[in-house]
């Protein structure tokens, strides 16, 4: 491990990753959607889009903003509830209700179907965050678990 991933990388506190998820999708809300999602621009950058789930318990549709990059038809993103402890509960409902939806930018909708990547296609989804955010590693370390690779494959 390089000295620079053995760093502990700076996270905002808890109360301000909450404020910004919040404000971005109120941004979203505001907008109807111009502002707030977009595609990735590079193989070095990961894009945004809203991916909307069923809630576990409550049966109702439950939207969040995630990163995302794209493999292939299928989109990548990681179940990581900003680097806290715990599962994010759209990862929870994603597992008990593998289908669901996303709207990336330019308002293109598509049904998909969760699940988490495993063996070599985790550690080859997993390089590829990588390249993404050098601190890949470092902030993953702050996690008491492993954290999911999750890929949306189009229904």
């Amino acid at each position: 491990m390089s000295r620079e991933s053995r760093r502990t990388p700076f996270l905002p506190p808890r109360w301000f990753i909450h404020f910004f998820w919040r404000a971005h999708r109120a941004l979203y809300g505001v907008t109807r959607g111009r502002i707030g999602l977009s595609r990735p621009k590079d193989r070095t950058h990961w894009g945004t889009m809203r991916l909307t789930t069923v809630g576990r318990r409550s049966g109702r549709e439950r939207s969040v903003m995630l990163g995302y990059f794209e493999d292939g038809p299928n989109l990548v993103t990681l179940a990581m509830n900003g680097w806290g402890a715990g599962e994010p509960a759209w990862w929870l409902n994603l597992q008990a209700q593998p289908s669901a939806t996303v709207e990336v930018s330019g308002s293109r909708t598509q049904g998909v179907r969760g699940r988490a990547a495993s063996g070599e296609e985790r550690v080859r989804l997993w390089e590829r965050w990588r390249e993404i955010d050098r601190d890949l590693d470092a902030y993953a370390a702050l996690r008491p678990a492993e954290t999911a690779v999750v890929i949306l494959e189009p229904r």
